[in-house]
């Protein structure tokens, strides 16, 4: 980030860090030893009653950014640094009208614990839920549904938190996101800095004008308090079809998802991507829509002219190229696997003297939680889901090693392989549970989501070893931000599609990784031979293609121009979508080429804090976009 680079600069980087050299050669009592005179702040206040209360409300606020976002992408995005700028401004405010003081740092960053822990623990209801209630036809009850969530999520925790000590005490691993809202923490308390209330500033004027446009595009609910006359198009051609109907082959435009969003939300999201991904998402789209869909549709093999029945075709392609390419690269870095391995078997002999003893959370708890909560887990996977209790006992250790893998990858590169892993579970089953497809997905559900919860806890922990807080309190802060974001995020869901699950896959809830998770399960344990020998093909080329990108990608060290996940991902999003997130992405790009003056308004808001701008529009109109939907269902 250039923010991070801005600020090792300006000299408000000031979090003491060990060098490469003593991290080397240190063992890690002496690593501890040197945290606990260095770095840890004591009894500063962290998990105070504000701060649990704001991490609360704010986590299950932002909750529905992820859900939203999900729901239109699959994809998972971190609050973390949104909800650290919104809580500062507000007590920054606060103290200013004498009704506070401002918050601690880390209150700050144990407020930011509890809204993470919420947003990720939306995962569920983006993927394995969804696709159940689709095989089955059946809709899983909204109780069973948060219990699940949450008991998932709490497994993450009780994963996390023992390899803690190994992944960021001892081996000081990176976790690039955790680091980077680490540094924004710090420069946000630096006395001598003003870019607190600047970042905030910038995210409220992007939150709002997300949130206006998404208002003004409600037209059902303009028209109902006699505002219609404000309202803005969904889309920004329609007016071309007052006049003429532009079709490929016979197949109106409209009716590919061909059209030119007025939200801006998806331009945000494409604030947060890298210009290869986007591009990549964009192609995959492009081939999709203006060229196999249209043509497959002419000749009868895809049953109608919408996404829904689009989608049921491209998919297979899509998935196809997606799991090849994540399974190859992961597959492709076997140090990751072999160094999760070595952590786990070769750990130095630990000295009798606990430095942290009295403030990292003590061995017994996991010795009996994680027993417990597994016990309980694969309990209601065979109550509720009919898993076997062998098949759901099988899952647990497998959840232990991949969530050793996954940790692994995201503290040394921030990506979580959440997608792979859940297809290799996919594959597991697909061999010990043949032709049980509620099986194969719900036990890809227990690994996928809580490797997913675990790592990227442990990446929202090292901001708090960094700057000094206390690992019981954080632990404590991450359940409060599961109950909070359950809370609010899974009735919000089931409130989007009330009880008809034919509205999954629609415009309005396309859920792509559903979608994925579906039709990967259904091909491992029905088989290939009972799709249409198109998507066979297609299934067969996406195949091949993902691993020759992945192997193009290792030989030129990143530079090839193309993402086996991005192009795949351009099969399932909806064209309107794909253009969009490229759209922004081009927008943050022609900005970095254009603004030079680094003291000047656009520079500041386009480069420096490309990412609070791209956060900001995607929370505003998240937000307000499912407030929307809500309203017109009720109206």
């Amino acid at each position: 980030m250039s923010f991070i680079i801005n600020a090792l600069f300006k000299g408000h980087f000031m979090i003491k860090e060990l060098t490469p050299e003593q991290v080397r050669t240190m063992s890690l009592e002496e690593k501890d030893e040197w945290w606990l005179k260095n770095v840890y702040k004591g009894d500063m206040p962290q998990l105070t009653l504000r701060s649990a209360l704001t991490g609360m409300v704010l986590g299950g606020v932002l909750s529905l950014t992820n859900l939203y976002i999900g729901i239109k992408t699959g994809w998972t995005l971190g609050v973390g640094i949104s909800s650290v700028i919104l809580s500062y401004a507000l007590f920054k405010f606060l103290a200013k009208i004498k009704l506070g003081s401002p918050m601690s740092i880390l209150e700050n960053n144990a407020m930011q614990s509890i809204a993470t822990s919420a947003g990720y623990m939306t995962a569920p209801m983006m993927a394995s839920i969804p696709a159940y209630m689709m095989v089955t036809g059946q809709v899983i009850p909204m109780w069973q549904c948060f219990w699940w969530i949450v008991v998932l999520s709490l497994l993450g925790v009780l994963f996390a938190f023992p390899l803690k000590r190994r992944f960021i005490n001892d081996e000081q691993m990176p976790f690039p996101e955790g680091y980077a809202a680490g540094v924004v923490l710090d420069s946000l308390h630096d006395e001598e800095s003003n870019d607190g209330m600047f970042k905030a500033k910038l995210m409220m004027v992007g939150a709002g004008l997300s949130a206006l446009i998404e208002i003004l595009r409600a037209d059902v609910v303009l028209e109902k308090i006699k505002l219609k006359f404000l309202a803005i198009p969904h889309h920004w051609d329609d007016f071309i079809y007052n006049f003429v109907t532009p079709k490929i082959m016979g197949t109106p435009l409209k009716d590919l998802t061909i059209q030119f969003d007025s939200s801006i939300v998806m331009m945000g999201t494409g604030g947060l991507m890298s210009m290869k991904t986007a591009m990549s998402i964009l192609l995959g789209a492009f081939i999709n829509y203006f060229i196999l869909a249209p043509y497959y549709i002419d000749a009868g093999i895809i049953s109608g002219a919408n996404f829904k029945a689009i989608t049921m075709w491209s998919l297979w392609g899509g998935a196809a190229i997606m799991t090849t390419s994540s399974l190859f690269n992961f597959f492709s870095k076997p140090q990751i696997i072999l160094q999760s391995f070595q952590k786990m078997v070769s750990r130095k002999k630990k000295d009798q003297n606990d430095p942290l003893e009295k403030i990292e959370l003590p061995m017994w708890l996991f010795v009996v939680g994680i027993p417990v909560v597994g016990a309980l887990t694969v309990y209601m996977g065979h109550v509720w889901f009919g898993i076997h209790y062998w098949l759901g006992l099988i899952a647990i250790p497998l959840v232990f090693v991949f969530t050793l893998i996954a940790v692994t990858s995201t503290g040394l590169t921030a990506i979580t392989p959440g997608g792979a892993l859940g297809k290799l579970t996919q594959i597991t089953y697909g061999v010990l549970a043949p032709g049980n497809v509620t099986t194969n997905l719900m036990t890809a559900g227990i690994t996928s989501e809580v490797s997913l919860n675990a790592s990227n806890l442990l990446m929202d922990i090292k901001p708090a070893y960094m700057l000094g807080g206390k690992p019981r309190l954080q632990a404590i802060g991450h359940i409060l931000g599961i109950f909070a974001g359950g809370l609010v995020a899974v009735p919000v869901f089931y409130s989007l599609f009330h009880g008809d699950i034919s509205l999954f896959t629609s415009e309005t809830l396309p859920l792509p990784s559903a979608s994925i998770w579906k039709g990967v399960s259904e091909v491992l344990t029905k088989g290939l031979s009972n799709l249409h020998i198109t998507a066979q093909v297609a299934a067969l080329i996406g195949g091949i293609l993902g691993i020759v990108f992945e192997i193009l990608n290792k030989k030129t060290n990143g530079k090839f121009p193309l993402s086996g996940v991005g192009l795949g991902l351009g099969f399932v999003l909806r064209f309107t979508d794909a253009w969009s997130m490229a759209l922004g992405t081009l927008v943050f790009w022609v900005a970095r080429k254009l603004c030079k003056n680094k003291e000047g308004v656009g520079y500041k808001a386009f480069v420096d804090n490309q990412e609070t701008l791209a956060a900001g529009v995607i929370a505003g109109g998240s937000i307000i976009g499912i407030i929307l939907i809500l309203l017109e269902t009720a109206v």
